[in-house]
């Protein structure tokens, strides 16, 4: 464990500091992934087992954790589970396994986005501001603040969604579809994870239902529905609302 980072900057980073934990068993990739996020992190703790990053996410509360699957001490997914069930900060996970189950497997044990090996700088940095970003937004149902993209609005406390000037009718399901993406932004929900949101009950095959709702929802909310700016596909894993692009 350690803290050396340089202390918070000026401008408005040195009233909030931003606290990034690092699972990782490999010094070389830890110093990548410092090197990679040194403009979005203001401290820093590394843990070079799951028992130590365990211990250091009670103890330093991170805005943000990063998290190695391959961890000498303990299952990498177990883990995740665990630090979900410690604190609500994003976890992104550096992950060398590329299947579609192993993706799905750790988004639902409470992994907030994944990184596959060997990955580049820019997109760790981009995956990252995007899980802060998403922590700082105000979240759930009862919110009182719009998000607004562009010319979209999705009013969640008002139940409105308008493009440009004009108004969007969509179905209970489709509304329930948009929410259920738009109050977890950047972030991957599987299949399982929305159709449980949606329709609440496990029933049915997922990925059919959720594709034919998709392609409705994007025809109404999207400029381009075939080449879509705001509902983003994990082929085989899931769906994201993305608000960055």
């Amino acid at each position: 464990m350690n803290d050396d980072a340089p202390p918070p900057r000026g401008s408005g980073n040195a009233a909030e500091p931003r606290t990034v934990l690092v699972i990782e068993d490999e010094q070389k990739i830890r110093a990548i992934v410092r090197d990679a996020l040194c403009e979005p992190a203001d401290r820093w703790f590394d843990a070079g087992t799951g028992g130590e990053g365990l211990a250091i996410a009670v103890a330093e509360h991170p805005d943000l954790i990063v998290l190695d699957l391959g961890l000498p001490d303990m299952d990498g997914l177990d883990v995740c589970r665990r630090l979900r069930a410690l604190t609500s900060a994003p976890i992104v996970v550096l992950s060398a396994r590329h299947t579609e189950e192993s993706k799905v497997a750790l988004l639902d044990a409470g992994a907030d986005d994944y990184v596959t090996k060997p990955f580049g700088s820019i997109e760790l940095q981009a995956r990252v501001r995007a899980q802060l970003r998403r922590a700082r937004m105000p979240t759930g149902p009862a919110t009182d603040q719009p998000l607004v993209i562009g010319d979209l609005t999705v009013d969640i406390h008002r139940r409105t969604v308008t493009r440009g000037e004009a108004s969007v009718h969509l179905t209970p399901t489709e509304w329930a579809l948009l929410v259920a993406l738009v109050t977890n932004p950047g972030r991957t929900l599987t299949h399982d994870q929305l159709f449980s949101a949606v329709w609440g009950k496990s029933y049915g095959q997922p990925q059919q239902y959720l594709r034919v709702y998709i392609t409705h929802l994007r025809k109404k909310i999207e400029a381009e529905p075939y080449a879509p700016r705001f509902i983003i596909t994990e082929p085989g894993v899931g769906y994201r609302f993305e608000v960055d692009r």
